[in-house]
């Protein structure tokens, strides 16, 4: 009886070790998968941010040419104050946009009041860009997203009145 105690010993353990081994094969598969479904994840991402990219460096392209086209004539948009309003991160924010001279000169945030303070204080940082730029089409903060949209939403509106 001793050595069939043995055998069966054998076999339980020889049928452990393949059901190991077998687990372990089709793990290592499901670790393969993962790590092609996070390389086309990288990919996916980075096409898109190329095609955000291209399509921004069009519509800057487009902008360019229109306010190049509007220079030729004077100015970009009628001399005033204006204001635009759009949703940010917590709720509406709404800027006022002044041109003098058919050129924006200043904008000022007049309301965001349910935007969180820090997101907030780093999409401001756009407020200049659009005025060197002479446009509401600059790049969003990245780390404020939304509250970066909504700036640049607010004045695009704003400077949509201002056009000539």
């Amino acid at each position: 009886m001793g050595a069939g105690r043995q055998m069966r010993g054998f076999l339980v353990r020889a049928a452990s070790l393949l059901a190991i081994l077998s687990i372990l094969a089709c793990y290592d598969k499901v670790l393969e998968s993962r790590e092609k479904e996070e390389a086309y994840a990288r990919l996916s991402a980075r096409v898109e941010a190329l095609e955000t990219y291209i399509a921004q460096s069009s519509r800057q392209a487009e902008t360019r040419g229109s306010q190049e086209e509007a220079v030729q004539d004077g100015s970009l948009y009628k001399d005033g104050e204006w204001e635009g309003e759009a949703e940010g991160f917590g709720g509406p924010i709404t800027l006022k946009v002044t041109v003098e001279k058919g050129e924006i000169t200043d904008i000022t945030l007049l309301s965001a009041e349910k935007e969180d303070a820090a997101y907030l204080s780093m999409a401001e940082d756009m407020l200049p860009a659009m005025i060197e730029a002479q446009s509401a089409d600059v790049d969003t903060v990245t780390g404020a997203t939304f509250s970066s949209t909504g700036i640049r939403n607010a004045a695009a509106q704003a400077l949509k009145k201002a056009e000539k």
